[in-house]
């Protein structure tokens, strides 16, 4: 069920545990900071396979550098990025 890992992921936002409106929102408005808090908090809290439903292994390669992650799961992205993407 989509909501589960929602909880996960917005854990302290109960407002966005629904839908993926947000995400939609900050692609279609190109916002790239929404877009770039949005993809901080899959990849930090997140499961692997619950991100790459919502941000392609390219996406997440391409932003990677300016996103403000904890060095363990910067680590573990990078890896996974650089295993998929070659970068």
């Amino acid at each position: 069920m989509k909501t589960n890992f929602l909880k996960a992921v917005f854990w302290e936002y109960p407002q966005f545990r629904k839908e993926d409106i947000l995400l939609k929102k900050s692609r279609l408005k190109k916002d790239i900071d929404l877009l770039r808090w949005l993809m901080i908090r899959f990849l930090e809290n997140g499961r692997v396979a619950d991100t790459i439903k919502y941000f392609s292994m390219d996406e997440i390669a391409q932003h990677l550098p300016q996103l403000r992650l904890s060095c363990q799961k910067r680590k573990e992205w990078s890896g996974l990025t650089e295993l998929y993407c070659g970068n």
